[in-house]
């Protein structure tokens, strides 16, 4: 593609400090000191958006506007470029965008005549991933090439057909994060050593895994801009490719999502082509299909949630060593497999090593972003007329095929949580209607205000990807071999995942119930409204959104306490509960706990405004329980960073815990019973947790773990009464370290027998116990690689939560070998000394989805020794299911 060569040309005229046609322009390093892309060279978020104002006030092609703010409170901006004439007719273009991704009353000859006359929108971002250091830097290349190229027919085409949002990163503060780590190694021994933090406030790696739950501020922020604008691409970057590739670029690896328009992937699949042959074009070697590797199975990509609303995303990988520090590749580098240089059909052109630099992965994605936009120029009609189309046939479709909408009751065990996910859709553009008055539909009756999503309007994909029941294909790595397990997770159903009761209808909406219905919010949020501001989506209703076009209408039923009596009583079911719990602690009042699950709340002059406030269904009744004073809770928080324990953070905070972060030095230090009554290990390993990062790796603050030092201040903990609560891989640390009696009974088991990644399951609960307070006694629980438990007769403690007997406990995602569950533990409240260690074979908070099990991080949180004294006896809930017995001399250990 001539276009390519021209701008890469354009670059590095540039770099000689040649006048460019748009001289009185700056030039990137006139403005960093620095070529983009330079060896040990990174531009700061900071010094890049001091970059583009400069182009933007010296350019008529770039505007750069103020979309929020991020998560550490940084301005962030997106860039928007184009010709002249299209940014002085942004608001008809965008217009038109939105039209088309609407396409209700739309005939299809005024779609075409649209199509003819718009021009296309595409997204192109500098990435999530900050470690994955290019992209950020190569967006300033590219705004500056599309602001300065004067001849090149193709780039003009390009500026005159496409409207280009670049974001000059979409992880500012991650951006800045890593480039001052990266700055104060260079030169070194620790020049390419791991990063000791997140580079997101809470989530790290997992900003890419929240593009349906908008946990973060920027996912939201994010989600705004392409809810306003509708581009009809959207191209995110990324840079782990597979070695030895240099990048890897659609079509995707099998399995891809159900629910997906085919015009979606038919243009994915075209850009990834587009991207090959432009690479070929350049003689930039190893371009590889993602035909192995990465799916798009999970919806939560932040990408890929927008194929489900009919825009083509896409992201690619492309090759990344270290930050901005070149390195030298051999052959012998290579995996055995890829040493023969043998072209195939998805890897034409295999790369034979030698030097990679950050300017050749800057290079690399230059090409394939303006390979993206020479696309949209060329199929600028196609693509939004596609728009319309795949609009149009969902709507169509799910008018002629059930679910033709989904009816969400007010009344739930937890109404608040029903209100996150109705919000949550309706950022996400999803119109959410509800019922003016009771009504009956296939024989069930509905209350006035029940919301009703009806499945006939464009976006009904996404909601249908989110509430049906996954089935992950047994797909496996060979014949008769391994599973070839899911890229990131293979069920997640929101529904089971939130406990929201939600009931699908299987035949068409009547003309009464049509009559019925009210809409509660509209598909798109006004551009000038301030809903990308940290303070706005905090609202009192736990960690939902606060916003002008949806929280005004997605209400809860009101507060209210029943009944009377000097304690104001919260059912632990409803998770603003402990909210209340934690707010009335920090107002100086009381709280006990209740035998029936309950907590009891005294000593608050205004129980009312708490009620009011969090919308809680509560009751008055007389003062008692056992007394709690407020926990000091420690959350473990190692230097090899745990996402796992971000997402526990930013939990903890939302529900307004008082805890304090314990790092592997506090825990050396020992004496922690002084300072904990309850101390925190998420789902991390115990080699991370133990030892850490390896002396030399890092600077030595960061280097090492807790060690056998910490294991000993741990064990002393406990038996000193202290309560260690670990979840997941967490819990196989505390087994391992502090020799309890209990057994991972899944441990040796090999992949061919036995499987279970990302699902959610079923799970007998014993809810007498003040962990399990508020669960159902059958509870969807969310699990990922996570053991499965036995302990002796003799076992000192309770079992919190068991598979059944018989049967698969598969709900959603994926199970391989349910015979290892049967009649197993997957929660336990093992006694060690004076105090406990809780084991939960589960990820009960993951990614801050699962609504419905966040009351099981609570209630552990507040399990100290005060309300360990209120656990009651229970041995009948569980007993060991007899097991095989190992054969003699047989090295396979039987189940």
């Amino acid at each position: 593609m001539h276009a390519i060569r021209s701008l890469l040309f354009c670059a590095a005229l540039a770099a000689l400090g040649t006048a460019t046609a748009h001289a009185e322009t700056p030039t990137p390093e006139s403005v960093l000191g620095a070529r983009v892309g330079d060896d040990f060279f990174l531009a700061t978020y900071d010094e890049s958006i001091a970059y583009f104002r400069q182009l933007a006030a010296a350019s008529d092609r770039v505007e750069l506007v103020r979309v929020g703010e991020t998560s550490f409170g940084l301005d962030w901006y997106l860039a928007i470029i184009s010709s002249p004439e299209n940014l002085a007719n942004l608001d008809e273009i965008r217009a038109t965008a939105q039209r088309l991704a609407h396409p209700e009353g739309l005939s299809g000859e005024e779609a075409r005549r649209l199509a003819r006359d718009g021009k296309a929108v595409v997204h192109i971002d500098g990435g999530l991933h900050a470690t994955e250091v290019a992209h950020a830097q190569h967006t300033i290349q590219l705004a500056y090439d599309l602001a300065t190229e004067t001849e090149d027919p193709e780039i003009l085409a390009i500026l005159d057909d496409v409207v280009l949002l670049l974001w000059p990163s979409i992880n500012p503060d991650g951006q800045n994060i890593v480039v001052d780590w990266y700055r104060s190694n260079l030169k070194t021994q620790y020049e390419v050593a791991p990063l000791p933090r997140l580079y997101q406030k809470y989530v790290g790696h997992d900003n890419n895994r929240d593009g349906y739950m908008l946990n973060t501020l920027e996912s939201r922020v994010a989600t705004r801009v392409v809810r306003e604008w509708e581009p009809q691409i959207l191209y995110n970057h990324h840079q782990t490719s597979p070695f030895p590739s240099r990048i890897w670029i659609p079509p995707f690896a099998e399995p891809v999502s159900e629910f997906v328009h085919p015009l979606m992937w038919r243009t994915v699949n075209l850009v990834g082509m587009s991207m090959a042959q432009a690479l070929e074009e350049r003689g930039q070697d190893g371009a590889m299909h993602m035909g192995t590797g990465f799916d798009n199975w999970y919806p939560g990509f932040l990408d890929h949630a927008n194929n489900f609303h009919n825009v083509a995303a896409l992201l690619t990988e492309t090759g990344l060593y270290r930050y901005a520090t070149p390195h030298f590749y051999t052959i012998d580098d290579f995996p055995g497999g890829e040493r023969d240089l043998r072209p195939r059909s998805l890897y034409a052109s295999p790369w034979e090593g030698g030097w990679w630099r950050l300017r050749d992965a800057v290079d690399y994605m230059l090409t394939a972003s303006i390979s993206v936009l020479d696309v949209a120029a060329k199929y600028k009609t196609d693509l939004l007329y596609n728009r319309y189309q795949a609009g149009r046939d969902v709507i169509a479709g799910h008018r002629r095929e059930p679910p033709f909408a989904y009816f969400v009751p007010r009344s739930q065990r937890d109404p608040v949580a029903a209100v996150e996910l109705l919000r949550r859709l309706a950022f996400n553009g999803v119109e959410i209607s509800r019922l003016t008055g009771a009504a009956t539909f296939e024989g069930q009756d509905y209350s006035e205000g029940t919301w009703v999503i009806p499945m006939d309007q464009p976006f009904a994909n996404f909601v249908r990807q989110l509430f049906a029941v996954q089935s992950y294909p047994d797909l496996r790595e060979y014949p008769e071999g391994p599973p070839d397990q899911p890229y990131d997770v293979a069920g997640w159903t929101l529904p089971f995942q939130m406990d929201v009761r939600v009931v699908a209808a299987t035949s068409p909406l009547d003309e009464p119930i049509r009559r019925a219905l009210e809409p509660v919010t509209g598909t798109a949020l006004p551009w000038d409204s301030d809903v990308a501001d940290a303070a706005t989506f905090d609202s009192p209703l736990g960690v939902g959104f606060d916003s002008h076009a949806v929280a005004a209408a997605i209400r809860p039923p009101a507060g209210h306490a029943s009944g009377s009596g000097a304690a104001l009583v919260v059912d632990p079911a409803q998770n603003n509960s402990f909210r209340a719990l934690n707010r009335t602690w920090a107002a100086g009042g009381k709280v006990s706990f209740i035998r029936d699950g309950r907590y009891a709340i005294t000593g608050l002059g205004d129980v009312d405004t708490l009620v009011k406030d969090l919308a809680l269904q509560a009751e008055r009744g007389p003062a008692g329980g056992q007394r709690l004073a407020r926990p000091r809770i420690g959350l473990y928080r190692p230097w090899d960073p745990s996402m796992d324990e971000g997402w526990t953070r930013w939990l903890l905070e939302r529900y307004d815990f008082d805890f304090a972060n314990v790092y592997n030095a506090e825990m050396v230090a020992g004496d922690l019973r002084s300072r904990f009554d309850v101390i925190l290990i998420p789902d991390i390993p115990s080699g991370e947790i133990l030892r850490g990062h390896a002396k030399g790796k890092v600077p030595p603050r960061y280097a090492g773990g807790i060690g056998p030092r910490g294991v000993r201040a741990l064990d002393a903990f406990v038996r000193a009464g202290g309560t260690l609560v670990t979840w997941n891989r967490g819990t196989l640390f505390a087994v391992e370290q502090l020799h309890l009696p209990v057994e991972n009974i899944v441990a040796d088991l090999d992949k061919t027998d036995f499987f279970m990644g990302g699902s959610i399951v079923e799970m007998i609960v014993d809810t007498s116990h003040p962990v399990m307070s508020g669960m159902p006694e059958r509870a969807k629980i969310f699990v990922d690689r996570s053991p499965v438990f036995t302990v002796p007769g003799d076992f000192e403690g309770a079992v919190l939560a068991k598979y059944a007997d018989a049967g698969s406990p598969l709900l959603s995602g994926y199970l391989l070998g349910e015979e290892h569950l049967q009649g197993y533990a997957s929660a336990l409240d093992v006694h060690h000394g004076d105090g406990h260690v809780v084991l939960l074979a589960m990820r009960p908070q993951w990614r801050a989805q699962p609504f419905g099990t966040f009351r099981i991080v609570f209630n552990a949180a507040l399990y100290g020794s005060q309300l360990a004294a209120a656990a009651p006896d229970n041995p009948g809930f569980w007993s060991p299911p007899e097991r095989e017995e190992e054969e003699s001399g047989d090295d396979e250990s039987g189940r």
